[in-house]
């Protein structure tokens, strides 16, 4: 009887405890990036002041090493695009015109999957460079074009 008495207990700190709505003053958590992957790429501006991130590992005892997950997840995905690009270019004699040409024929065509970046970073694609850029957002912006 004692036994039931202290399942029963639990039982309800659990179902109680769990029913519990959300605040209104608490932010949702965001949702994780792991193993998620993204075709969204957005065009790159050397006018707009986008911040390039540097893909540099930063360790701290804060974040540890979940610190390197955004710059090496930017270096393998990097690593996808150029190769494309460079199949682009020896096909056609010529590199993407545009960003609708790149998304087209390069991303699409060979249904490349990039990984999803860390909360504030986003993927662009530079039409004069050639090359994928991952650029710091902006708050407020949304990071796509």
């Amino acid at each position: 009887m004692k036994r039931f008495a202290v399942a029963l207990m639990c039982f309800a700190v659990v179902v109680i405890g769990g029913c519990e709505a959300p605040k209104a003053d608490e932010k949702p958590k965001p949702k994780p990036i792991f193993g998620e992957t993204t075709q969204d790429i957005g065009q790159f501006d050397p006018n707009a002041g986008d911040e390039i991130s540097d893909g540099k590992v930063e360790l701290n005892l804060i974040t540890g090493a979940a610190g390197a997950y955004g710059p090496l997840v930017q270096k393998v995905s990097n690593i996808a695009v150029v190769q494309a690009v460079n199949l682009f270019q020896a096909a056609e004699g010529r590199y993407p015109k545009d960003h609708e040409e790149f998304m087209t024929e390069v991303i699409k065509r060979n249904n490349i999957r990039l990984a999803m970046l860390p909360h504030g970073s986003v993927y662009k694609y530079d039409v004069e460079n050639h090359q994928l850029v991952v650029v710091k957002e902006k708050p407020g912006a949304g990071g796509k074009e």
